[in-house]
């Protein structure tokens, strides 16, 4: 990733409305900002929610609230708790994730 053309700037992440992105069960709801290619998001996952795609997009995501656990496509299985983060390059490793408890995520792809 090659972050240029982007200003310095802050972000109130309260003020940006999100976009809700149902599972298969449950829901996520997005908070984004774009900066040329890079996406930021604030994604909050309700409690039960369940992807509905195996996704191969890249990312790098951090665990801020709740429980995550992602599951990779091969059958492993990760649990992120507040504090810890995972990365993926895009078309690596296809992965979902679900939450029982719900979640928020700091997300960069």
């Amino acid at each position: 990733m090659k972050m240029s053309a982007i200003p310095f700037g802050t972000t109130d992440w309260s003020a940006i409305a999100p976009s809700e992105h149902p599972g298969e069960t449950g829901k996520a709801l997005w908070r984004t900002q774009q900066f040329g290619d890079i996406r930021v998001r604030l994604v909050e996952y309700t409690p039960g929610y369940l992807a509905d795609h195996w996704c191969e997009k890249g990312h790098i995501l951090l665990c801020l609230e709740g429980e995550l656990v992602t599951e990779l496509k091969d059958g492993r299985v990760s649990v992120l708790k507040p504090g810890m983060s995972y990365q993926v390059a895009d078309g690596a490793e296809p992965h979902r994730s679900r939450t029982t408890t719900g979640a928020r995520l700091f997300i960069v792809d």
